[in-house]
This record gives C-alpha cells, sequence and structure tokens, in this order.
C-alpha cells in the first residue's frame, strides 16, 4: 500500500518542531528515521497531515553524560549509540541489548527516542529504559518541558503519555550502579525479529530489578529477590503479566520463558560471583 497524501517540513530547529506542533496538533507526526512510522503510513494506520523532519535540527542530535545520566537527543540514531566506546561502562545493559534491535539497516536509520516515542511492547529500548529507571523527557510549546518516568509513560500497545502538541526531545539513562550486575536475553523466531519474550536484568547483592519486555502490553519491571524465594517470585511475575497467545507462541510458553530465562540470567550470575 502507499500512504495517504501528506506535506512535509524539514526542520531547522527544535523550536521550529514545537511551533509545528502546537500549530498542527494531531494532524502532524515526526519523522526521523522512519522505521517503524513508514510502515504505519503505508498500511494508513495513521494519516497525518504533516510530517516534520527532525533530522537537521542540530540542537536535537546530542548525546552525553549529564548529571549522572546519559543524555540521548531526538535525532540520535541507535547505530550511534551502538558505537560509543564508552557505552559498556556507562550503561551495559543497554550496551548488550542494541544488537538485538532488528538488522545493522534498520539501527542505521531508526534514532533511540524514535523507538521509546513508538511505544512497542516488544521494542529492547523501552524496555532498558523502564527496567533501569530511566526518564522521558516531553517539550511543548504549551507546557514547556517535563520529564516522565519511563514506567508511567509508556500506557499501553503505541499508546504513550505524550500529548499531541509535545515531542520525545531527550531520554535519560541511569549510568551503570556500582556493584550491580547486568544481563540481556531474548528469544525470538530468527535474530531481528520481533521478541517473543525479552528479559532485562539489574542484579544487585540482595535483590533483581527484572524488565519484561513481549509479553504484557508495555514493558514491565519488577523487584525481585535473590535466593530460594525467586523461582516463586518469577512464577509470580509471569503469571501477572497477562500473557497471550498468538501465532508464533503460546501464553503458556511465554511464561515459562519468562521463568526459565529469568531463572539463568539471575542465578548464572550469582553462582559466577560466589564461586
Amino acid at each position: 500500500m502507499k500512504p495517504a497524501a501528506f506535506d512535509y517540513v524539514r526542520a531547522g530547529s527544535k523550536r521550529e518542531v514545537l511551533q509545528l506542533l502546537a500549530e498542527h496538533g494531531e494532524q502532524a507526526r515526526i519523522i526521523a528515521g522512519g522505521q517503524s512510522l513508514m510502515a504505519v503510513l503505508n498500511m494508513r494506520l495513521a494519516q497525518p497531515k504533516l510530517l516534520i523532519d527532525i533530522n537537521h535540527a542540530a540542537d536535537l542530535q546530542h548525546l552525553g553524560i549529564q548529571g549522572g545520566r546519559l543524555v540521548v537527543g531526538a535525532a540520535v540514531r541507535q547505530v550511534e549509540l551502538m558505537d560509543r566506546t564508552s557505552l559498556t561502562d556507562e550503561v551495559p545493559l543497554l550496551a548488550q541489548a542494541l544488537p538485538w534491535i532488528g538488522h545493522f539497516q534498520t539501527r542505521n536509520r531508526g534514532t533511540v527516542c524514535g523507538s521509546v516515542a513508538h511505544a512497542d511492547p516488544s521494542a529492547e529500548i523501552p524496555l532498558c529504559l523502564v527496567t533501569l529507571g530511566g526518564t522521558v523527557v516531553l517539550e511543548s510549546l504549551k507546557s514547556k518541558r517535563r520529564e516522565v518516568a519511563a514506567a508511567e509513560f509508556f500506557q499501553g500497545v503505541l499508546t504513550t503519555e505524550k500529548r499531541a502538541d509535545e515531542m520525545v526531545s531527550e531520554v535519560h539513562f541511569p549510568l551503570r550502579e556500582a556493584g550491580a550486575a547486568y544481563r540481556f536475553r531474548e528469544i525470538a523466531m530468527r535474530h531481528g525479529d520481533f521478541a517473543l519474550v525479552a528479559l532485562a536484568a539489574c542484579i544487585r547483592e540482595r535483590e533483581v530489578s527484572l524488565g519484561i519486555g513481549g509479553v504484557a502490553d508495555r514493558p514491565v519491571q519488577r523487584r525481585l529477590p535473590l535466593g530460594a524465594d525467586l523461582a516463586p517470585a518469577l512464577n509470580a511475575f509471569a503469571w501477572s503479566l497477562g500473557a497471550q497467545g498468538d501465532v508464533h507462541a503460546s501464553a503458556a510458553y511465554r511464561r515459562q520463558l519468562i521463568r526459565e530465562l529469568g531463572q539463568q540470567l539471575i542465578e548464572g550470575h550469582t553462582h559466577a560471583r560466589t564461586r
């Protein structure tokens, strides 16, 4: 299929983007990499009257450390983050997850903030953001700037806290915690396909923050105890997500993946640490 007709503007700055969003609201969409948006447009699941291209807005291309967080601007591509040599030390969970995102062609165009704004429940970047307790920065001319916790930003399948006149201008990833270990694991039909189940873990001395993607209608994170109580806690977490079956996997299989892979991720690290 082909998209419905739309107008196109190449914005030169963040302020121009916000002005266009204030003027056009629901009738406008932001495009950067277009890896998710173009598919939605081609299927006519969305029919905006205006596309706002942010690729030439220099003030949306920033990437760096500020206030104990890795700050990623709206126009930063996934490959730029993946190629950051210090990322393994700064945000190791993100460094482990990025190679699982699609294929190198899609990572070359797709943006970090675009993945967050799209809010696919199987996406790796939103899962890492929620697991780490990250923040989404929303900006508009009317409400100026507000920061929303990632767990509150994602509200359902392709549904977020973002208002029609707002843009996701930045996302903030907390830096590595001293003494914590990070693990990521994903099961898909093929590497690069949507995750049947994805798990992201921040393992501390006495507890683990475990995030699950691809099961509920959004990424979900829970703090679970280590030790003998881990298995029942994983089982309760798996059941709480309301898994649904489809042509790729049954609900029971998804729950079993959470139990088994969760145990492997967490206990594999703790056993290695005690040897």
